[in-house]
């Protein structure tokens, strides 16, 4: 993956509390300017600094980039960020001089995810629900949210206006965990005792999964040890423990709850995309019909969340993509070019 034809690319990173994705960006391809090919993936506890991994892609591809666009599971402060889930603290200005970039863009992780979307094809997304998909036809104004639970729970939402795409970046993620059952709020009570204030991320992320089988086992009266979320999972899927499968049953109705809060938050009434690494592995539970019923399950609001469309993303690697979105923009936060062109939903 070396030479010429990587000397004028976009050096692209997508940077979560446990990997690191590297890729190189076309920008001459404004429809698919992600070079599938360059796409590398690193465990971000393998290195000390995130320069360190930056220069590991570098030596691997051999390619030698003159701009870089960053997308950081953080907030972006005054060109620093601070990896949430993660020990990593970047400076723009020093990952710019370390690596010989002349150029350096930070991003927060879900406004590349919500930038993504405009370059998603069909088969990159999958409709859960009986709302039809939304169209992306950049001549009317639309609003979309973006939300996706992984190492952490990431928020975002898009925003299409005169052709063109701009992407809030946010901390959605730690808004506060409203219950609406009576199990629920015994789940709050037990992980209140844990961490004081209960966040959304608590129960709506990878640990959170492993949060919510521990404290619906100590309600039920049978956790005999916390589990990660890969054996929650599959204990769930194959049907051999009930307080696995209540618990994922939980996180997908309490996932449907808050993603459609942040529609009536944002007024993203055009719809919703479910991102994320645990997305894809809860497909089947998502559409098992607990999801949509909390995320309509919203008073008054009832027949106008009917109506909002829900997409789980399956790009797997939608948030290198987002950066690539990031790079192909005139200022920060919006895409340049016709939305019509790439409108494939």
């Amino acid at each position: 993956m070396s030479g010429p034809a990587f000397s004028d690319s976009v050096l692209l990173a997508d940077v979560g509390g446990t990997n690191v994705r590297f890729a190189l960006a076309d920008l001459s391809l404004a429809q698919q300017p992600l070079l599938g090919d360059s796409i590398r993936r690193y465990r971000v506890a393998d290195f000390a600094t995130f320069t360190d991994a930056a220069l590991a892609y570098l030596g691997d591809s051999g390619a030698r980039p003159h701009r870089g666009v960053f997308a950081f599971a953080g907030q972006v402060r005054d060109g620093e960020v601070q990896v949430t889930n993660h020990s990593w603290t970047v400076s723009r200005e020093r990952v710019r001089a370390e690596l010989a970039l002349a150029d350096a863009h930070f991003v927060n992780d879900f406004a590349a995810m919500s930038l993504c979307v405009p370059l998603l094809g069909r088969a990159d997304v999958h409709v859960i629900g009986a709302a039809p998909p939304p169209s992306l036809d950049g001549a009317q104004a639309r609003t979309f949210a973006v939300i996706g639970p992984g190492t952490g729970l990431g928020v975002g939402a898009l925003l299409l206006r005169d052709g063109r795409a701009a992407a809030l970046e946010t901390e959605g993620g730690h808004t506060s965990f409203a219950p609406r059952t009576e199990e629920e709020i015994d789940i709050l009570r037990r992980l209140g005792a844990r961490f004081g204030r209960v966040s959304n991320e608590r129960v709506l992320c990878g640990s959170g999964l492993s949060n919510l089988h521990e404290a619906l086992g100590d309600l039920h009266g049978n956790f005999e040890g916390r589990l990660i979320p890969e054996e929650i999972t599959r204990r769930a899927n194959a049907g051999i423990d009930t307080t696995c499968t209540r618990a994922v049953e939980v996180f997908c109705e309490l996932l449907g709850a808050v993603a459609g809060d942040f529609v009536l938050a944002f007024g993203a009434w055009n719809g919703v995309y479910l991102a994320g690494g645990l997305t894809p592995l809860l497909l089947p539970w998502l559409e098992r019909g607990g999801f949509r019923r909390r995320f309509e399950d919203k008073g008054r609001f009832v027949e106008t969340l009917a109506r909002v469309p829900t997409l789980a993303i399956l790009h797997p690697d939608a948030g290198l993509l987002g950066a690539a979105a990031a790079a192909l923009s005139d200022v920060d936060g919006a895409v340049a070019g016709s939305l019509a062109a790439v409108a494939k939903h």
